[in-house]
């Protein structure tokens, strides 16, 4: 297996060794109809260690893995997920003005692996996943990110709405790319500590992080679309956010 391959893990024991020796899971899949000690081990661990649970039939099971799978099939993931309230004080010991990135169910992989090489090039202090709703770290991500997904603090974060209030009890401005914004994003103040909400392009961020931000922007836009890939919008926003603090 090559470096930051997703790797494979089935069966009951091999998936609870697997987990508490510390390995890091991407997701968990759980056969469909299956009851007793199995299910509620596998409940309780999935909830300890806030790792994603998929329950599916047992044909999709079997598609995955042609051996015993016993039922449950963990995805190992080739990035190992911090969490936010172990980073930040870290970082804040370091550096007054940190930027984050949210993402928000941004479902391409390539757009993750995208959004990440530009948050390493532009000086982000990392990136926060929801745990539901976006796609998994995997080796497509980790190209796309010519490694950048290695190099910089990945959080996958239970409830982004929580993550969005503790970064704010933490002296964090969140703002939201949105197309309702009252700001450009070269009017908004990026000298403090700052958290930049991103969202799929389809769907945008859901209303209810809209309504949490601290501030909305807006990138001009001359074109007919009315939207960006949401990878370069968070390169743009980046850029601005340097230029700003470093008077480019």
């Amino acid at each position: 297996m090559e470096e930051n391959e997703v790797a494979i893990i089935y069966g009951r024991h091999p998936i609870t060794e697997a987990i508490e020796s510390g390995k890091t899971i991407e997701k968990i899949l759980f056969q469909q109809g299956l009851r007793g000690e199995l299910e509620k081990e596998i409940r309780h661990l999935c909830r300890d260690y806030e790792i994603p649970l998929q329950v599916v039939p047992k044909e999709k099971m079997n598609r995955v893995v042609s051996g015993n799978h016993q039922g449950v099939i963990a995805y190992t993931s080739p990035v190992f997920y911090q969490k936010i309230d172990h980073l930040l004080p870290e970082i804040l010991e370091k550096k007054e003005n940190p930027v984050f990135l949210i993402l928000d169910c941004i479902t391409d992989v390539r757009n993750i692996g995208a959004i990440a090489r530009s948050a390493e090039v532009l000086g982000a202090d990392g990136i926060i996943l929801g745990m539901r709703g976006t796609a998994p770290i995997n080796g497509d991500a980790i190209k796309s990110s010519a490694g950048a997904l290695t190099r910089i603090p990945i959080c996958r974060e239970n409830s982004l709405a929580n993550t969005i209030t503790y970064l704010q009890e933490m002296g964090i401005v969140v703002s939201v790319s949105d197309l309702k914004g009252e700001k450009t994003v070269t009017q908004c103040d990026w000298s403090e500590p700052t958290a930049i909400i991103l969202g799929a392009e389809g769907t945008g961020v859901h209303p209810s992080l809209i309504k949490a931000a601290d501030q909305k922007f807006i990138i001009p836009q001359l074109g007919a679309l009315n939207s960006l890939n949401v990878s370069v919008a968070a390169g743009i926003i980046l850029y601005e956010v340097m230029r700003q603090r470093y008077h480019l």
